[in-house]
């Protein structure tokens, strides 16, 4: 039974966010069942050339909450001091929420360029504050997936970990990827009212940084990025080698039911730290709408009996981050990515809690396994 149910977890990220694309289908359109139609797309290619790759499974029927969410209204209560208006505006990202994940790219550098099919999915997932500090806010999405199988039935819900943000205020240390899987830290001059937005991986191993503001004017909460590269997406590294770092900047717009994500980036290809080429300009939009669904409270239920793990991991690559200057990780070991040795230990530890304390430190030498040691160094000085 574990390996089943193990096995199903680590099918999750693939069969909904990142699924193979979709056979070709011939005219006429077909009446599609779920959402489709990509209407800011090339039109003059025909719809079948733009039919969206990504998730095919179907969702259940969602209710969606369309009301406006008390952490929207608190952001404008008159008299608040900016930073006060920012902290709110982060803690307006939580909730319970269907996210869809919308992908195009829009231009490119290269002869005879052919656009590749736009890519769309979805989730449901529970956005959960872990840490709230004066100048540090640290928020947790879990995954709680429910999905409608061939013959209609309901399975589910699936509950998975996924990724995490940390807001630091006038933080003067930036983490900044470089490609080929390093990182390196940067000393900021201080620039005030800036936030650090981190994001790091489904195993807490790190993603992102970048600095950016937040705008409140208009009665519109924004927060603008400056530009910053990351590795690529889940939803390109299973098809995509003609690139290896997606750059760009990004806005996060809260809204009274939710918020948008939206992307700019631009498709890189780094040798060395060093721009080579840039393939193609990409636009992304990540919609999170806020919903009710009473098994969301499985998120909660999995962090209760997972949460203590998952802080020692993180506290792990803290101490990687505060202690080095710069480090590499291996993308596999063993023949696995670091998420999945991971996840196997904390669903050792949702069977059986007596066993924590070891899953923890198995949980720190998974890490140590995958960073490349430098030389004269053992994993150990690690």
């Amino acid at each position: 039974m574990k390996a089943f149910v193990f096995t199903i977890l680590f099918s999750l990220p693939l069969l909904f966010l990142h699924a193979e694309e979709t056979a070709e289908v011939a005219e006429p359109r077909p009446k599609a069942e779920g959402p489709s139609g990509h209407p800011f797309s090339w039109p003059f290619l025909g719809w079948e050339k733009m039919e969206p790759r990504g998730g095919v499974t179907k969702a259940p029927q969602i209710e969606l909450d369309s009301r406006t969410k008390e952490s929207f209204s608190a952001i404008y209560e008159e008299g608040l001091a900016k930073k006060e208006r920012d902290r709110r505006a982060i803690l307006a990202l939580v909730g319970d929420h269907r996210v869809s994940f919308d992908f195009m790219e829009v231009a490119a550098s290269s002869d005879g360029y052919q656009p590749p099919r736009p890519y769309f999915s979805w989730a449901t997932e529970r956005i959960f504050v872990i840490q709230d500090k004066a100048d540090f806010l640290s928020l947790q999405h879990v995954m709680v997936m429910e999905y409608v199988d061939k013959e209609g039935q309901v399975q589910g819900p699936f509950v998975m970990k996924h990724w995490r943000q940390d807001w630091s205020y006038e933080d003067q240390t930036l983490v900044e990827y470089q490609g080929e899987r390093t990182w390196s830290k940067r000393n900021l001059r201080k620039q005030k009212g800036t936030w650090v937005q981190a994001v790091y991986q489904v195993d807490d191993s790190p993603r992102y940084q970048a600095v950016g503001k937040w705008s409140h004017e208009g009665g519109m909460s924004i927060f603008q990025t400056q530009d910053f590269w990351r590795p690529l997406p889940r939803r390109e590294f299973a098809i995509r080698d003609d690139y290896n770092v997606l750059g760009g900047t990004h806005q996060i717009t809260i809204t009274p039911t939710g918020w948008l994500h939206t992307q700019l980036n631009q498709k890189l290809l780094i040798k060395d730290g060093k721009i080579k080429k840039c393939l193609a300009t990409e636009l992304g939009a990540v919609r999170y709408e806020r919903i009710k669904m009473a098994t969301m409270e499985n998120a909660t239920e999995y962090w209760e009996k997972t949460g203590g793990f998952w802080k020692t991991i993180r506290l792990t690559w803290a101490a990687i981050e505060e202690g080095d200057q710069s480090f590499t990780l291996q993308g596999r070991v063993d023949g696995e990515p670091m998420y999945a040795h991971l996840f196997e230990l904390a669903e050792e530890l949702e069977e059986d809690p007596e066993d924590e304390v070891s899953l923890r430190v198995e949980g720190m030498a998974v890490i140590g396994r995958f960073l490349v040691p430098k030389k004269g160094m053992r994993l150990e000085d690690y």
